[in-house]
């Protein structure tokens, strides 16, 4: 059941994204990706391959239309420069506010048609849905091999829940 709501919730999302921007050349996978690199500034390829759990050929696809559109730049690596390195555009960083702001307006304009009961039901299971998160990060590591997630941080173990 938990899965299905979260289905629904990006589904209507990104509904909600498309109709907010209906103009916009960007997929989601390419400003999830861009997403990921302003908070990774300088990451590889094969980084972002691991921290968006992709193929390295589909980011490979990514890096390259927003290379086309100008909203990411490739450099040589810093410590080795056979490799890649990615970072944002201006336009690139410019574009993914946009689509935090949009997501943010979304957010906001749907909860404030909840009655405030269910605002603070919700409020009140962020703590739960972030130990969540973690925990859905640590099976895809043990799955897939260890990865640095968002903000530099390996996964932690799952803190205890509070007590009311």
């Amino acid at each position: 059941m938990l899965a299905d709501v979260i289905a629904r919730l990006r589904r209507a999302m990104r509904r909600a994204a498309r109709a907010a921007d209906p103009q916009s050349p960007l997929s989601v996978a390419q400003l999830e990706l861009m997403s990921y690199l302003a908070e990774n500034p300088g990451a590889r390829p094969s980084e972002l391959a691991r921290l968006l759990r992709l193929a390295p050929n589909s980011v490979t696809t990514l890096v390259n239309g927003l290379g086309s559109r100008e909203l990411i730049t490739r450099s040589a690596g810093p410590s080795d420069r056979r490799t890649v390195s990615l970072n944002l555009t201006p336009a690139g960083a410019h574009a993914v506010r946009q689509w935090q702001e949009t997501n943010t307006a979304i957010l906001g304009g749907a909860l404030s048609e909840l009655h405030p009961a269910w605002r603070h039901v919700l409020s009140g299971a962020l703590p739960a849905l972030n130990e969540l998160i973690d925990a859905i990060d640590a099976v895809a590591e043990r799955a897939t091999g260890p990865t640095q997630l968002e903000g530099g941080q390996q996964g932690a173990p799952a803190s205890e829940p509070p007590i009311s």
